[in-house]
This record gives C-alpha cells, sequence and structure tokens, in this order.
C-alpha cells in the first residue's frame, strides 16, 4: 500500500501505479499483480487520490527460487520499490482490513495524535516520524500529510460579469458542465443503468490555461438568451481572442468570453482529507515491525518519543493499530493464565484427594514451561497470544501425564499397604517405598513414552508446513513440542523421586497409608 504526496495529480498517480505493476512482475515468484488508486465506490473506503493498494499473488512455493522466503520476496521488492516521494508498505489483505475497520490505521502499529490544528498535527507526525526511524525495527513509516493538498478556486469576478451583461448563474453553469460534468441521461441496458456524462475532455481541462479557455457565452445585446450553456459548451474555435463571434446563422449572433477574463483561477493549498476521531482532529503515523517483537519495540518508542517530542497543551498521543488489540488480549491472559492454572490444580485435587500431591503434580508446568521457552527461542518466535494458548495447551498435556504417572506409583504403593494390613506381609520399610516406586515408574514408561511420542508425531509436521495459517500454527505449536520433551523428563524422573521423597517422610512419622484414590480395591 504506497502512499505519495497529497498534491500529486491522478496522472501522476497512474504513471507510479503503473510503473510499481511493472517492477513487481519482474519478480519470478510474483504470478500477478493488481494495482488501485483512490477510493472504491464505497463510503467504507475513504481513500485519498495519493493511496495506491496494489494486490500481489504469489506462485506456488514450489516454483520459487530455491532458498526463498516471504520476507526475503517482500525485501527485494521493497528495495525495487524505492521511487522518490513514494512510500511503501506491506501488509496481508485480509488483516489489512479487519485493522482498517477496527482502528482506522492500516499497518500494523499506528501513532494517533489528536489536536486542535491541522498545521501543528502535521508537523508532530512528521517529527514522531523521524525520530521513528532511529529506533531498531521500525519499517513502512510514514506520517500522514494533513495539509498539501492542492484545490482550484475559481472566484467570479463580479464587476466584470456586469461588465459583460453575463449572469453569476450562467457563468456557474459552465464551470459546472464544462469542468465537472453533468448528467443528460441514462443509457438502459437490462437492468443495467449508465449515466451519460457531458464535460470538456480532459486536455481541455487539465491546466490553468485551458480552465482559462473554457468560453463562456455572453447575452448580446437585444439578442436571445436561449440555449447560452450549449453554445458555450460548443464553441471552442475562439478561445484564442478576447472575444470571438461565432454561430453568425443565429440572430445578433453570440459572443463569447474566456473564463480567465471574468474570474480568478487559482491553485490553493489545504488539506486533502481531514480526519478526525472521539470529536478532535487526527494525525496518524503509519509503521510495521520487522525483526523483534512489538511489544519491546512500543516500549522503546515511546520512551523516546515522551523525552523527545513534548507535545503542546491541548495534544494527546495514542499508540493504535495491532498494539490494541495485544493490550487487550494481554489483559484477558491476566487473568485466564491464573484461572486456567488454578482450575488445573483443583482438578488434581479432586484426582489426588490430597493438596500436597496435587502440587507435586502441579510441578510439571514449571518443566514443561522451561521447555517451551527455550525452543520458543531457538525459532526465534517473538510472545504472541498464539504462543501464549501454546502453553496453556502445553500446560494441560503436562498435567495429564503427570497425574497417570501418579496414578501408577499410588497403585504400586497401595498394594503393598492393603497386603500388610490383610496381614500377608510386615510393616513396610524404606526399602519398599523404594521398590513400589521404582515398579510404578517401569510401568509408566511405554505409556509415557508413547504419548510423547505420538504426540510429536502429530505436533512436528506444522514446523513444516506452508499453507494458510502456518504464521499462526507454528508459534501455537513451538511451546507444546518444546513443552513435551522436558515435561517427559521431568515426569519420568523426577515425579518419582518426589514420590518416594515424600512416602519415606510420611513412613518416619507413621503417618503412610493408601491414597484416597484406592476405595476401588478391595
Amino acid at each position: 500500500m504506497p502512499v505519495t504526496l497529497p498534491d500529486a495529480s491522478i496522472t501522476e498517480v497512474n504513471r507510479i501505479l503503473q510503473v510499481q505493476d511493472a517492477v513487481i512482475r519482474s519478480v519470478p515468484e510474483v504470478e500477478t499483480v493488481l494495482g488501485k488508486t483512490g477510493r472504491a465506490e464505497t463510503p467504507t473506503d475513504p481513500a485519498p487520490v495519493s493511496m495506491i493498494e496494489s494486490i500481489i499473488l504469489l506462485k506456488p512455493r514450489s516454483q520459487w527460487r530455491p532458498g526463498m522466503t516471504k520476507d526475503d520476496i517482500i525485501a527485494e521488492l521493497d528495495a525495487k520499490l524505492q521511487i522518490p516521494g513514494v512510500r511503501n508498505g506491506w501488509t496481508q489483505p485480509i488483516i489489512n482490513r479487519i485493522n482498517m475497520l477496527s482502528t482506522g490505521v492500516r499497518t500494523d502499529l499506528g501513532i494517533k495524535i489528536y489536536g486542535r490544528d491541522l498545521d501543528t498535527l502535521e508537523q508532530l507526525a512528521i517529527r514522531a516520524e523521524r525520530l521513528l526511524r532511529t529506533v531498531p525495527g521500525a519499517a513502512d513509516l510514514y506520517a500522514e500529510r494533513t495539509q498539501g493538498g492542492q484545490f482550484l478556486d475559481i472566484s467570479i469576478n463580479r464587476q466584470a460579469v456586469a461588465r459583460y451583461g453575463i449572469r453569476i448563474g450562467d457563468v456557474q453553469d459552465v464551470i459546472e458542465t464544462a469542468i465537472g460534468g453533468e448528467n443528460n441521461g441514462t443509457v438502459i441496458d437490462g437492468r443495467q443503468r449508465f449515466p451519460i456524462r457531458v464535460r470538456y475532455g480532459r486536455e481541455w481541462r487539465d491546466n490553468l490555461e485551458a480552465i482559462r479557455s473554457v468560453l463562456v457565452p455572453v447575452r448580446p445585446p437585444g439578442g436571445a438568451g436561449e440555449g447560452l450553456r450549449t453554445a458555450g459548451m460548443g464553441g471552442r474555435e475562439g478561445s484564442g481572442g478576447d472575444m470571438a463571434m461565432t454561430d453568425p446563422g443565429r440572430a445578433g449572433g453570440v459572443a463569447y468570453v474566456p473564463l480567465g477574463q471574468i474570474a480568478s483561477i487559482t491553485l490553493v493549498p489545504g488539506p486533502p482529507m481531514i480526519s478526525s476521531e472521539n470529536a478532535q482532529l487526527r494525525s496518524i503515523v503509519f509503521l510495521n515491525v520487522r525483526g523483534r517483537d512489538m511489544g519491546s519495540f512500543v516500549r522503546e518508542a515511546r520512551d523516546m518519543l515522551d523525552r523527545e517530542l513534548p507535545l503542546p497543551p491541548g495534544y494527546t498521543l495514542h499508540w493504535s493499530g495491532q498494539w490494541e488489540n495485544q493490550i487487550r488480549a494481554k489483559e484477558r491472559l491476566q487473568i485466564l493464565l491464573p484461572v486456567v492454572l488454578f482450575l488445573i490444580y483443583l482438578m488434581l485435587y479432586f484426582v489426588t484427594k490430597d493438596f500436597l500431591e496435587a502440587g507435586v503434580v502441579m510441578l510439571s508446568v514449571p518443566f514443561a514451561l522451561i521447555g517451551g521457552v527455550y525452543l520458543v527461542a531457538l525459532l526465534g518466535y517473538n510472545l504472541s497470544v498464539a504462543v501464549w494458548v501454546g502453553f496453556i495447551a502445553l500446560y494441560g498435556l503436562a498435567v495429564e501425564t503427570g497425574v497417570v504417572m501418579v496414578v501408577y506409583l499410588h497403585e504400586s504403593l497401595d498394594r503393598r499397604l492393603q497386603d500388610h494390613e490383610q496381614g500377608r506381609r510386615g510393616p513396610l520399610t524404606v526399602e519398599d517405598v523404594r521398590n513400589a516406586t521404582i515398579e510404578g515408574s517401569v510401568l509408566r514408561l511405554r505409556p509415557k513414552i508413547m504419548t510423547v511420542g505420538t504426540s510429536l508425531i502429530g505436533l512436528v509436521p506444522i514446523m513444516w508446513s506452508a499453507g494458510v495459517g502456518a504464521d499462526v500454527m507454528k508459534p501455537l505449536v513451538a511451546p507444546m513440542i518444546g513443552g513435551l520433551i522436558t515435561s517427559a523428563v521431568h515426569v519420568l524422573v523426577v515425579t518419582p523421586v518426589l514420590f518416594s521423597l515424600m512416602k519415606e517422610r510420611a513412613l518416619k512419622r507413621g503417618r503412610l497409608e493408601r491414597s484416597k484414590m484406592s476405595a476401588w480395591m478391595k
């Protein structure tokens, strides 16, 4: 989504669009490209003429050059499309629409500056853009220009109009019809309707001199005034002189005067589009973040702007874009994570009927966290909502396997305790507790390895996926893969050791008894 200066003409923007499309098509991985400029026929897309939108479709990955990734393609395209006066912005079509509809920012990140004066807002946005360029990770920076648009201003000279005996309404009708165009009818083709619009050709209205030469009919003394606008549209022959007489067949003739003699025609600067939000004028600095996580970038950039960009009284600065969604997700996760851990612990208590043993099983969670964090860091993934969802799923898997291990250990120990209660053996010793722990651990070894193995077989292929949704699934699966490995080590090694220590201590204190899970034993 490249953006150029607000005063760029339609002709120049179309030229830039054509050049960019040709450059994009020259990259071997590009299948097709389609560019659009300006606003579509919908009120939900208030895009100025200076904003271009190009949809790029890539070939299948099997046809890409060896070693090429999507980021490499974007970097190559961005390097080739460095056109003076044009700033590029790279995004995906669907998330771009979601961002624009939800936050009004078409990039991943944006800074909204609110205030009362458009000139001040533009200056603050440009200064913020220059400061953010020094922050590592900033890409596709562009400060929205709230000023700089060029508008055609036609100011009718009332004295000149009176001197020629022309009505103000006649001059305005000529301006409206010749320059702006007027619908004079409709072509009907079945269910379709096409308006018939009449105005001067582009070459007769695309510059000031051509507009100054637009002919306005003069009401001849004593002549009829009918059809003056029609005559004005057809009398281009006399545009070279001050006044010209044409259509000699009409009674009295019809005279014409160039528009430049009865009106002041100039280009005046002004805002190309006035944006407001929450009853305040607004300017935006657009940017994307590459090569680092968005959270650390925003913290560093916010500290810099607080130091280097003092805001005048009445002006405020607000971070927007996907950062708003990330903040909302962070606030929800701060509530959900403790709730999830509490519910896991509560369900463990319902299984073990013992708070201490439930806590021992919960120790598999930090061990799973170790492997997940290491693998996420090794793969270079930033912490995101997808990563945290993967950790939540990992906690459930880790605790599930831990519960099965504890059940096996208790079953082995409870059988010995039952034999002692029924007089089939003597009192248990420390060695009996250790043997029961080893027996339960060995019985659990094969099921545990099979559980971890089947989970990894299902999850590992996702790390090599490249289709739709892979960008979300890979960060989600990474903590699960790393955490399953470390939690398996914990469940097979650490959990039995902790179980043995607890039961040995209970035996020495004379408190060793069958678990509450052994009610099924007769």
